[in-house]
């Protein structure tokens, strides 16, 4: 299930913070795909960029969820992670056939480990990964990026949306 559209409060601790603003962004991943049809959550609508579509965008977030919290911060495989291949490219963004409801549960379900994992350690971990450089990142800086990486996206979602179905809304 989504987080809700609340802002985290005024003055929480900061990993309550933190966490608070990025599931604000999460939920708004999800607000901005109600109602969407699935042809149109899978429809391009940027002739430039085919492969920018809201299932798309859905499916780039679940795995960039697990790229920085998963393999980056844990250490983990990346191998399941088709961001990590090389071809074709965009492949975490390749997700014909996918319904976007099955989508948005598989983001919810990297959403809550990525959430498990930031509550089970100090904001001052490093990375674990050997072979990446972002694993010198802090879960603190992962989080900071994660928040960003998150709203730049769900701005996209707000521009993809409006083209598909002309539904626009501010949070």
């Amino acid at each position: 299930m989504p987080p809700s559209r609340v802002r985290p409060p005024f003055t929480a601790d900061e990993r309550t913070q933190l966490l608070g603003w990025l599931d604000l962004q999460r939920s708004i991943i999800h607000w901005k795909c109600e109602g969407l049809s699935e042809e149109d959550a899978h429809r391009p609508v940027l002739p430039s960029s085919p492969l920018m579509t809201a299932a798309g965008l859905v499916s780039h977030m679940r795995w960039t969820e697990h790229c920085w919290f998963e393999v980056v911060f844990l250490g983990g495989s990346s191998e399941a992670n088709p961001q990590f291949r090389e071809e074709p490219k965009g492949a975490d963004m390749r997700v014909d056939g996918v319904p976007l409801a099955r989508l948005l549960e598989d983001y919810d379900r990297q959403c809550a480990r990525s959430n498990e994992i930031v509550e089970a350690h100090s904001l001052d971990d490093v990375g674990r990964h050997p072979d990446l450089k972002a694993a010198a990142a802090s879960l603190r800086w992962i989080l900071i990026h994660m928040i960003e990486e998150t709203a730049r996206h769900a701005g996209h979602l707000d521009a993809v949306r409006e083209l598909a179905d002309g539904r626009t809304g501010y949070y």
